[in-house]
């Protein structure tokens, strides 16, 4: 890219920080960040050096290329306050990097002639200095109007990402995927390991990693072709054992366990690997541990 911003950023969490100072590594000039906690104040000292830390509105007023990094539900009072405040200006950028929103947040700093941009980083972040080399491919869900994508395009280009374009009406779609693979994976894999710690095993993520890794590559690739184990099969004695061995010993992931059964059964219903006589009889199983359940607690499983 051409053209060197002074960059600010206000939010120095875990993404701000670390994506403004790959911005700096890329030759932009990182003047000023906002952040209050003493996790913010040390992600500054040690990611952003020569950045002075400010208030959200002398930030904002410091930098052309405002990042706007705050929590998705913050993001439309934070933008509000600081085109109220007269931070924003005409010709300036302003960035977010909310994977739910898209441009109508930013309308208060569009009214003021800004040029704006959804930039979102389907990443997880830890907030140190890991994540730098973690951003070379990392995709950018980019939102912008016809005058801003090519600054778009080169700020991801900057960060050593990739981008992908997401329509302004499909923006929380495109969030929901994420989250629903990323963040829900996380417990999927939380609650798989504490089966195996119940069930004795020392090293519960070292006995996981492997199938895991497979499981992801493939499913990656392959989609539902990739699926295997009792459900595909049809193993209805199977799955039987484990709701029970899973309500006495690890009742907390029965849930998920169930909901994750069912949307399995019907994936391999509708392609054709599993008749549905022999699904019918799983999903009894499956009925029937969680009304054993809810009869235990008193409380319905869901």
């Amino acid at each position: 890219m051409t053209h060197h911003f002074t960059v600010g950023v206000v939010g120095a969490g875990r993404v701000g920080a670390v994506l403004a100072s790959a911005l700096g590594a890329a030759g932009h000039h990182v003047v000023a960040a906002a952040g209050e906690s003493d996790a913010s104040r040390a992600r500054i000292a040690a990611l952003l050096p020569g950045a002075v830390n400010e208030k959200p509105t002398a930030v904002a007023r410091a930098c052309d290329l405002l990042l706007l990094t705050v929590p998705d539900d913050m993001l439309p009072n934070v933008v509000q306050m600081l085109a109220a405040s007269g931070a924003i200006s005409a010709g300036q950028t302003v960035v977010h990097t909310s994977g739910r929103h898209g441009l109508a947040v930013l309308e208060p700093a569009a009214d003021l002639g800004a040029h704006v941009i959804a930039m979102h980083p389907a990443m997880t972040f830890t907030g140190t200095a890991v994540d730098l080399d973690r951003l070379a491919g990392c995709v950018f869900g980019l939102t912008a109007g016809p005058a801003d994508r090519a600054v778009a395009e080169s700020l991801v280009a900057d960060l050593g990402g990739r981008p992908m374009w997401v329509p302004e009406e499909m923006r929380t779609l495109y969030h929901a995927g994420l989250a629903h693979g990323a963040n829900h994976l996380v417990t999927l894999v939380t609650e798989a390991m504490e089966v195996l710690a119940a069930a004795g095993a020392d090293d519960p993520a070292g006995t996981l990693r492997p199938l895991l890794t497979a499981a992801l590559d493939n499913a990656l690739a392959q989609g539902d072709a990739a699926l295997t184990g009792p459900i595909v099969r049809g193993d209805v004695n199977t799955v039987r054992a484990h709701l029970a061995d899973i309500a006495a010993n690890a009742p907390q992931t029965l849930a998920s366990y169930v909901a994750m059964a069912r949307a399995t059964l019907d994936r391999v219903v509708t392609d054709g690997r599993l008749l549905p006589i022999r699904a019918a009889s799983i999903r009894l199983a499956l009925d029937e541990a969680v009304a054993t359940a809810a009869g235990r607690s008193g409380v319905p499983l869901t």
